[in-house]
């Protein structure tokens, strides 16, 4: 930053108010880089160029600084509101991004001779009430059609004027003749009777639904005490779904009204914010929306930019908001509250539980479109909970297989980027140890492993992962450390006394690392085992397999391959060749190699 530059940024921050406002930073094309928010303007704005910032972020953000703009407004709320609408205005490349910023459905009670009721994106100001908005299509779609199984309302758009209807202009429809509505258009159902629907219609669209439940029951009480059953009935069936509705939609006691609740889930570089407004003990609207972090912006900065969004875009008036932790805002005239226990509690619980399901789906979703992220993620959460220096991006499992001592074999498995690079797998015959010494054998094969790396310059792994505990890991480290003077990081997987992996082990000395059992990192890991125990147990068979039918077929003179493969296909086994007459050898391989067989193999079993 020039001089120029530093002289005229001085000369901004000398005469900034210590008043409420909104701060914009321009870059040297005159763009607005960042918008942002302040109770006292002078010292917020000065903070960005009279400290060490440990950001990166921002330390590039204040480096590209060339003007600054401000405005000053009367309260916090109001510059809340002012950063809200330039944000959205101009998408400054450093400020969160809200990654919904759509329109949402209303439901209109149209203001109207007979009031239609429908679903609309258009608000118009002609008198009508909207209601809403709905944070999706399919909730309007739901509350319109509990609407339409209680009230026969018209869905006509012909203009109804008392004239008109006196004239006969129009003719009933479809709708009327399937009892979907009682036919205003021809003068059929009285205005008194259509308001009447309006009213409770509306009623229930602010929410109060238990009022017209209430009003409904006395109504039907009142019928059936008049012995008028066929009423009371109709009135029944729409108590009862008034009730279903209910039901599904009540989670708190009726007396919790007008109450908005926030909660956050964080998922670097995101920021999920869940919003439930309350109305009678019943969960209005429910909704979770994403920002993208461009700066190191804090958990209470990005809730209260969400509670101004939703509480601005669904036009809620609650007088009390609940939050998770406690937050440096206030609003003209409403409580905010950090509950502890009870209803409040449960209410915060709800929305906690859905911010996080939220991020899960936005997660599997992503996983489902590029399968690579899933991996990049897991292998991320191994170098967190190691704390390596870098991506595990290679990582390399051993694993050994003898059965005392016999036959012993060794098996490393390579898995770059969380999948199984299966080119890169390998094999070892043990050649220096003699009879079952597993950390010997270990030995070998890692300093023949790495030893070999080093000659051929090939990449070393960035995690190295043995299939033991402490033992295993303390081999690995002294062949690594102490003989190659590597720096590889080694963990270990142990199993319980059920022979089931159950804990993670890092460190020298080695501590057990925090993991659930059913997360996907952890089955990442164990696939890893199993992947290498299933390899050495296959290549020890395979060995084994071998040496049995070398030891007796192989030594006799005059069978070769083809023969050998020939008697194994018709008998299956050595011992079934053994047992064998002479007259069913000779069908296989004739009757002289028959015999050489049948002496050779008595000779075998006589020694």
């Amino acid at each position: 930053m020039s001089k120029e530059i530093l002289e005229h940024i001085k000369t901004i921050l000398a005469v900034i108010p210590e008043k409420p406002g909104c701060y914009q930073y321009f870059d040297e094309k005159g763009t607005i880089i960042y918008v942002g928010k302040a109770k006292n303007l002078k010292r917020r704005v000065s903070s960005y160029f009279n400290k060490q910032h440990d950001s990166n972020k921002t330390r590039v953000l204040v480096k590209q600084i060339r003007d600054i703009k401000y405005f000053v407004v009367e309260t916090e709320e109001d510059a809340l509101l002012l950063e809200n609408n330039l944000i959205k205005q101009y998408h400054p490349r450093y400020n969160v991004l809200l990654k919904d910023d759509k329109t949402y459905p209303s439901i209109v009670v149209k203001n109207e001779y007979f009031p239609r009721v429908y679903q609309t994106r258009n608000i118009v100001r002609d008198g009508s009430r909207y209601y809403g908005p709905y944070p999706s299509v399919y909730t309007a779609k739901v509350m319109l059609q509990l609407i339409k199984d209680l009230y026969p309302i018209r869905t006509c758009k012909y203009p109804l004027t008392p004239e008109s209807i006196r004239e006969g202009r129009y003719k009933v429809c479809l709708e009327y003749h399937i009892k979907r509505c009682k036919g205003p258009c021809e003068g059929l159902q009285t205005l008194e009777e259509y308001q009447q629907n309006i009213s409770e219609i509306k009623e229930i669209l602010r929410g109060n639904i238990s009022q017209v439940s209430k009003h409904l029951f006395d109504e039907m009480q009142s019928l059936a005490a008049e012995l008028k059953f066929e009423e009371a009935q109709k009135l029944k069936e729409k108590y009862e779904a008034i009730e279903n509705y209910r039901s599904r939609s009540t989670v708190v006691p009726p007396m919790l009204h007008n109450i908005d609740v926030f909660s956050i889930t964080e998922n670097d570089p995101s920021a999920y914010i869940n919003y439930l407004h309350i109305g009678n003990g019943a969960v209005v609207q429910a909704y979770t929306f994403e920002y993208k972090k461009r700066l190191d912006e804090s958990k209470e900065d990005l809730l209260v930019m969400g509670i101004i969004e939703m509480r601005k875009r669904f036009e809620s008036r609650a007088r009390e908001i609940i939050v998770p932790f406690p937050l440096d805002l206030e609003l003209d005239g409403v409580t905010i509250t950090v509950p502890q226990r009870g209803d409040k509690k449960k209410l915060l619980d709800l929305s906690i539980m859905n911010g996080k399901q939220y991020k899960v789906d936005k997660l599997k979703q992503a996983e489902k479109l590029n399968p690579e992220q899933r991996n990049t993620r897991l292998l991320k959460e191994i170098q967190e909970a190691l704390h390596l220096k870098e991506l595990p991006v290679q990582i390399e499992c051993f694993d050994n297989s003898n059965i005392q001592g016999s036959d012993p074999v060794a098996a490393c498995v390579v898995f770059k980027m969380g999948k199984p690079s299966k080119s890169d797998y390998r094999k070892y015959n043990i050649k220096t140890v003699v009879g079952p010494d597993d950390y010997a054998s270990m030995k070998e094969v890692v300093r023949r492993r790495y030893q070999r790396l080093l000659d051929e310059k090939a990449s070393l792994p960035n995690l190295i992962i043995t299939d033991g505990g402490k033992g295993q890991m303390e081999v690995v480290r002294s062949v690594v450390e102490d003989e190659l003077h590597l720096s590889i990081p080694i963990a270990g997987l142990a199993k319980d006394n059920r022979h089931r992996t159950a804990e993670l082990l890092y460190g020298f000395p080695p501590e057990v690392i925090g993991m659930k059992l059913d997360s996907p990192l952890f089955h990442l890991l164990t696939r890893m085992q199993d992947e290498v125990h299933r390899f050495a147990i296959t290549f020890h068979k395979d060995k084994r397999s071998k040496g049995q039918t070398r030891s007796e077929l192989d030594t006799i003179k005059g069978v070769g391959e083809k023969t050998k493969t020939a008697l194994l296909r018709e008998f299956k086994s050595v011992k079934r060749i053994r047992e064998a007459n002479l007259e069913d050898l000779a069908k296989v391989v004739g009757e002289a190699k028959a015999k050489l067989i049948k002496e050779s193999l008595n000779q075998e079993t006589t020694k």
